[in-house]
């Protein structure tokens, strides 16, 4: 079908059936004007919903007969899972949201992009992910739809053309929506005297020249101001998620991208996410480069870069190096991503290092819990199994696990657990053999 320019967002949310399937990207890519208008109509018989996560609270997924299912929690989906809401978690790492989408072939697919160029060219602005393949099959198949909402206030970004354009032309677009839709406002959590501590011992593992990725979160934020202005230099990016954090490394010159390997000259990601500033830094900055998630996820690439070091967390670490990073007593928090990724990645060369950085316990209504366990099973889910690990790191110093025995790391986490938890730790690790 030729392009239809719609003028209001309830027009566009009125090309979906009752009965139909719908599936977006995740959290940047999410048409925010359209989905909300899709919450106004209370017709659904059977409307089956994709995404990851949710950068707001769409009525329609309050609807009856509307099914969500997330390959990644943030907030939004936790409450609305709780309030009775039909939301429910896939299983996957992120690359594995393409493959997901190809089969379950959605009739309708909707993404978020930045103002036409002069040539019809869209920008996806900021998110590339695992939907770039699909979102093309699906503008290219008159059985399917495919609807872009553009905003002014979505930066244009680049990818790395000829192989990766990150770009739909306005011939593809089957619904095409202008509104004034602002992109998720995520400031950097407010740092405690903690979390300071625990980015101090994990700067000690990144050298000069290092190849970066961040993941969300304080601690991430504290080492990339840190670095910022610190008296090293020379870094790279390579990171799923482009932070508020690296682009303050990037503005106090810090990072150069040189001898990176495959993409020398250039900060890869796959979406970013952060403050209007990100935003307005990010549109027609020809130094970080949008690809899809399946290049920027791979591990063999990850490990091509120069002195590797990934930076993530975790909800909790066993005495065995397992790491759970996606369930909180059980019920899910975020999902996998793309945690046991970078850890791969960085665990092949031996300049490369991956830290994980968590507080050694957490305050709970029913008191102080560690965060190193004897065992997670069966409270929490693993995230990422314990060869992929190498340094743990609390606010009480760094378990370096990398070749350790099971002993040997046992007896390191204990070092780093809390002191009010050592004993029993080391009590459950000889009980555990």
């Amino acid at each position: 079908m030729p392009t239809l320019r719609v003028n209001s967002a309830a027009e566009a949310a009125e090309i979906v059936r009752p009965r139909d399937v719908l599936a977006v990207g995740l959290g940047p890519a999410h048409p925010i004007g359209f989905l909300h208008a899709l919450g106004g109509r209370d017709d659904w018989v059977d409307l089956q919903m994709f995404g990851a996560l949710l950068t707001d609270f769409y009525e329609v997924l309050t609807k009856p007969n509307v099914r969500y299912r997330s390959g990644f929690f943030g907030p939004a989906e936790r409450i609305l899972r709780d309030s009775g809401a039909d939301v429910q978690y896939v299983p996957a790492d992120f690359r594995r949201f393409g493959p997901i989408v190809e089969r379950l072939a959605p009739r309708v697919m909707a993404t978020a992009c930045a103002p036409p160029d002069a040539d019809g060219y869209l920008s996806l602005s900021l998110h590339a992910g695992a939907m770039v393949d699909e979102l093309h099959r699906c503008g290219a198949d008159p059985e399917r739809v495919l609807v872009v909402e553009y905003s002014d206030a979505y930066p244009r970004t680049f990818g790395l053309p000829p192989e990766h354009q990150h770009r739909l032309h306005v011939d593809e677009i089957d619904v095409l929506l202008e509104t004034d839709a602002q992109p998720i406002n995520l400031a950097d959590a407010e740092p405690a005297d903690i979390d300071r501590a625990i980015a101090q011992e994990a700067s000690r593992f990144i050298p000069d020249n290092a190849t970066l990725q961040t993941g969300i979160g304080a601690i991430p934020s504290i080492i990339a101001t840190l670095l910022a202005e610190g008296d090293g230099g020379g870094y790279g990016v390579h990171s799923e998620m482009f932070t508020n954090g690296l682009m303050r490394l990037h503005q106090a010159g810090k990072v150069t991208n040189a001898n990176k390997g495959e993409f020398d000259g250039f900060s890869v990601t796959t979406f970013a996410a952060g403050v209007p500033e990100l935003y307005e830094w990010l549109h027609e900055n020809p130094d970080v480069r949008f690809l899809p998630v399946d290049v920027v996820n791979d591990a063999r690439l990850i490990a091509d870069n120069n002195r590797f070091v990934s930076i993530n967390g975790a909800t909790a670490v066993d005495l065995y190096g397992q790491v759970a990073a996606d369930t909180i007593g059980g019920r899910q928090h975020s999902g996998a991503g793309g945690h046991e990724d970078f850890l791969a990645g960085a665990g092949l060369q031996i300049d490369d290092s991956s830290l994980l950085c968590l507080r050694s316990s957490v305050e709970t209504p029913e008191g102080r819990l560690s965060r190193i366990v004897p065992n997670l099973a069966p409270e929490m889910v693993v995230t990422t199994p314990r060869h992929q690990i190498d340094v743990v790191v609390t606010e009480y110093g760094a378990a370096e696990l990398s070749g350790m025995t099971v002993r040997e790391r046992a007896e390191a986490l204990v070092r780093v657990a809390h002191p009010d938890f050592r004993a029993q730790l080391e009590d459950a690790a000889q009980q555990l053999g």
